[in-house]
């Protein structure tokens, strides 16, 4: 056994334990393996261990690793900051975009899809921290973006993404993310129509918060693939 199927199992583990704890079906919990700068081979092993769904946030790099690894029937997700240059490769390469926070950007990529692919799944991701240094929408923006971008053919509104401040208290994580719960239903009334389902939210250090918080998807690296190297970003 490969340490990445040993880290993958204890993860595996830990999203479990932490459904069994907020009275949930771990099976309504995607694990998002975030594979940013490792090699093509350890997304090989990853999915030799049963993972299906990565997530990437270099375009060049991960272009390079879709090409490589094209004989297996990964789902690739998209959540690097998006430049309005790049929307055509994102759209005709990923299953899912997690990280759109302006209209233009859903307008480029819903125009750019190829027609013989299915919609492209996007999250809008909100600064839910407030913080100058983080991409996103402001909360207070959501529900009326949201609305725009359901209108849109080739692409479809899943949900939510955001990327909390750090922090170590437990009980000081849920707060964020019961603020993103509360948008999604904020996004659901106004839009009844709209099959929402995703909250991309939760990483190695507050994972167990988001789940508690209702996350559909957690987005786990270091402690899947180790330490990253980001002198071979590509």
């Amino acid at each position: 056994m490969t340490k990445i199927t040993e880290n993958l199992n204890t993860v595996r583990q830990q999203i479990q334990q932490s459904a069994e704890n907020s009275n949930r079906d771990a099976a309504d919990i995607c694990l998002l393996a975030v594979s940013k700068t490792r090699p093509a081979d350890d997304l090989r092993q990853a999915y030799a261990a049963g993972q299906r769904d990565f997530g990437e946030n270099y375009l060049q790099e991960s272009l390079d690793k879709i090409e490589q690894l094209q004989d297996l029937d990964i789902c690739w997700h998209f959540i690097g900051p998006i430049q309005s240059n790049k929307t055509r490769p994102v759209s005709e390469s990923f299953a899912w975009v997690h990280s759109v926070d302006r209209l233009k950007i859903a307008q480029r990529l819903s125009s750019q899809r190829p027609e013989n692919m299915p919609p492209l799944n996007i999250c809008l991701q909100v600064n839910i921290s407030g913080e100058e240094s983080k991409s996103g929408i402001l909360p207070r923006d959501v529900v009326s973006l949201a609305g725009e971008i359901l209108q849109l053919p080739n692409i479809r509104l899943r949900g939510l993404m955001a990327i909390p401040s750090p922090c170590d208290d437990p009980q000081a994580q849920r707060i964020p993310f019961q603020e993103m719960t509360r948008l999604l239903a904020d996004i659901r009334t106004a839009n009844p129509t709209a099959q929402l389902d995703t909250l991309s939210m939760g990483m190695t250090g507050d994972m167990a918060a988001a789940i508690g918080e209702g996350s559909t998807m957690v987005r786990i690296g270091t402690a899947i693939f180790g330490a990253r190297d980001y002198s071979q970003k590509a």
